[in-house]
């Protein structure tokens, strides 16, 4: 197989540094960046929100049109330029879709025309791409934002000459989400909202944007050989099963890796004491400054840490029903996160009766998620589901003991210390149970309390386990030369 250095357009909602409301602003970082340096040409095309952090340092590139050939006038919208080391993204920017306060929606609503918002989003990045002169071997599309760009290649772009070898390839961070709007606001896309094909329009009223970039790219993947098993099922996939039964030749799993050089407690910024597996005094340290940051006793009891999205995907439906259980123990817990205003209220609720043993911080903020992954002696994923998790590996990089469900990525990640002590990393449940979860707790509480040995041992065996980006690059090189050079039939 040629393995030529390639020119990889990656086309993505949102990119960590830039724009970020979840795990796929990581990847949209970090991979690219892995790609360039396995020697490949890599550009990144993603939205130019208001808030769009370093905007002031964007260079302007071009003023565009994009032809509606609808009723609707034509759109303008501008082209600029950042740079991510080295690697040149351009922000489409139009302030009818993208000047606005949040990225999807605000005060937990997603904005109502989404799907106009994202259609224009993946006309636009092609028309960039072509204004700058690019011509990509294969465009790298992230989730149902850019889902359109498959079948816009496959249909309106199909014979021209910019795109006539270029090849996709749609990376599935989380099926949950599948972008599903009426057709009337596909108005800028005459071809899909007069469709009548199926695969494009179901019952020829609404669309689904993950449906449509399954069905139309030329390789598909997600983010954990776990999960990839998981989607081929139809509790695992959200409804989705049968389209990845579909394309099950041209689908595989592939693990996301962690971004050392943003999360090692060696050199974090954001910590009060470095350390390292070989000396980690420095933990208790940046421990005793989480107590103090968050107003809890500075004490060496067990500290339990989350920081997440506040969403029943990440296990609030086991958590609160026995919070309050776990709190009689001798032990303190750290939630930093916003979302849901449900799980909001009861968090609250639990921490006005246990304030000297529970703090939940109703924000994200980077520096504290650092601080939490530094000081917590242990770190709750009870995900229902979680595609890969990425704040399971920040936490055996900090010797923060992992506690996890069975589910995607977790699975393929975290070792359960009572099934392979020798070797584990972490503690593993399996069952959607409240109960289940409490009982687990109360055996680490045991172990950390009668086993300080133990604990330090676990810690450092945590901290040697790495997940290098580098390596999923290689799976992803290798999955490009595949779309390459495999032959559809569409």
């Amino acid at each position: 197989m040629d393995h030529r250095k390639l020119k990889i357009l990656f086309v993505s909602s949102e990119v960590e540094g830039f724009s970020k409301t979840g795990g796929l602003a990581d990847v949209a970082k970090a991979l690219p960046i892995e790609l360039r340096n396995l020697g490949h040409e890599v550009k990144i095309i993603t939205p130019f929100y208001r808030t769009i952090n370093h905007r002031e340092h964007a260079q302007h590139r071009f003023n565009l049109t994009l032809n509606t050939d609808c009723a609707r006038p034509d759109i303008q919208f501008q082209v600029h330029e950042l740079n991510l080391d080295g690697i040149p993204v351009l922000g489409i920017d139009n302030a009818h879709y993208f000047d606005r306060a949040g990225l999807y929606g605000e005060d937990n609503h997603a904005y109502q025309d989404n799907g106009e918002r994202f259609a224009f989003f993946c006309l636009a990045a092609l028309q960039a791409c072509e204004a700058d002169d690019f011509t990509p071997d294969i465009i790298h599309c992230n989730d149902w934002h850019t889902g359109l760009i498959p079948y816009l290649l496959k249909t309106r772009y199909h014979d021209h000459y910019r795109f006539t070898h270029t090849k996709t390839v749609l990376t599935t961070h989380n099926a949950c989400y599948q972008g599903i709007f009426d057709k009337s606001q596909l108005n800028l896309i005459s071809e899909v909202s007069s469709c009548m094909d199926e695969r494009v329009l179901e019952n020829y009223n609404y669309i689904n944007y993950l449906k449509v970039g399954l069905t139309y790219s030329d390789k598909i993947n997600t983010v954990s050989p776990n999960y990839a098993s998981e989607l081929l099922t139809p509790l695992g996939s959200h409804g989705m099963s049968h389209h990845f039964l579909a394309r099950i030749h041209d689908f595989e799993g592939i693990l996301n890796g962690c971004d050392y050089n943003d999360w090692n407690p060696e050199t974090d910024k954001y910590i009060p004491a470095n350390f390292s597996a070989d000396d980690l005094s420095g933990k208790a340290i940046c421990k005793a400054a989480l107590q103090k940051e968050v107003g809890l006793p500075v004490s060496d009891h067990p500290m339990f840490g989350m920081v997440c999205r506040l969403t029943d995907q990440k296990g609030f439906g086991l958590i609160i029903p026995m919070l309050e259980r776990f709190l009689k123990h001798n032990l303190q817990l750290v939630i930093v996160g916003s979302g849901d205003p449900a799980i909001t209220g009861q968090l609250n609720a639990i921490m006005a009766h246990y304030p000297e043993k529970f703090k939940f911080i109703d924000i994200y903020s980077n520096k504290l998620s650092h601080m939490v992954e530094a000081g917590a002696d242990f770190f709750m994923m009870p995900s229902i589901f979680e595609p890969c998790g990425l704040n399971q590996l920040y936490s055996l990089a900090y010797g923060t003991l992992p506690i996890v469900r069975a589910v995607g990525g977790l699975k393929d990640t975290v070792l359960d210390y009572d099934q392979d002590p020798d070797h584990a990393n972490g503690f593993v449940f399996y069952d959607t149970n409240p109960n289940q979860l409490l009982n687990l707790l109360r055996r680490v509480l045991l172990l950390y309390i009668e086993h300080p040995e133990e604990m330090l041992r676990l810690k450092t065996q945590a901290m040697r386990s790495h997940f290098y980006w580098s390596d999923a690059a290689k799976h992803y090189e290798h999955l490009y030369y595949n779309a390459l050079y495999q032959h559809h039939n569409w």
